[in-house]
């Protein structure tokens, strides 16, 4: 069944001061080879222009598993990412599976941009879908992502509390 409204993929970073992006990949699916070179020609050079002090976190989504990008994490920010990754992988934590809403993206970013995005009349083609997008993360105030940290280290509490058992409501 075709979709009846454009789609596009799209990518953010968010830090406690600024939201990275958005970047819009060109292909209709994201592979693990459009991620790399997302990370590699984007992403890390912005995130190391910024300060060199940051921890990449990704959730279990098949491109950030993809075998080069683990190879790429790996050798440019070992003991620095957080994802799903295998025993050989030098990450710093490994993501917990089906643990969607302990990132910023999931609990904040995509809410607020949705929020902001559907006010008619919606976006007819792709130009005004990504303007759209790109105008609600611009909106994004620097007090918004200090709330953004501070929520998510109370989701980290909780987890810690409940020794990672599930949560209903959070």
């Amino acid at each position: 069944m075709a979709r009846d409204c454009p789609k596009v993929n799209v990518f953010c970073a968010v830090s406690t001061f600024k939201v990275c992006g958005p970047f819009f990949f060109s292909e209709q699916t994201v592979t693990g080879m459009a991620f790399l070179d997302m990370l590699s020609e984007w992403l890390l050079p912005q995130l190391n222009e910024d300060s060199a002090d940051f921890v990449l976190q990704m959730d279990g989504a098949p491109p950030h598993f993809h075998r080069h990008v683990r190879e790429f994490l790996n050798q440019h920010l070992p003991q620095r990412w957080i994802g799903r990754g295998t025993d050989d992988d030098q990450m710093l934590l490994a993501w917990p599976p089906r643990s969607p809403d302990a990132t910023p993206y999931d609990f904040f970013l995509w809410g607020y941009v949705k929020d902001q995005f559907y006010v008619p009349p919606l976006p007819a083609n792709i130009p005004e879908l990504k303007v759209r997008i790109r105008t609600a993360i611009e909106t994004i105030a620097a007090d918004m992502l200090q709330t953004v940290w501070d929520e998510l280290d109370f989701r980290v509490d909780i987890c810690r509390i409940t020794k990672g058992a599930h949560i209903e409501h959070l």
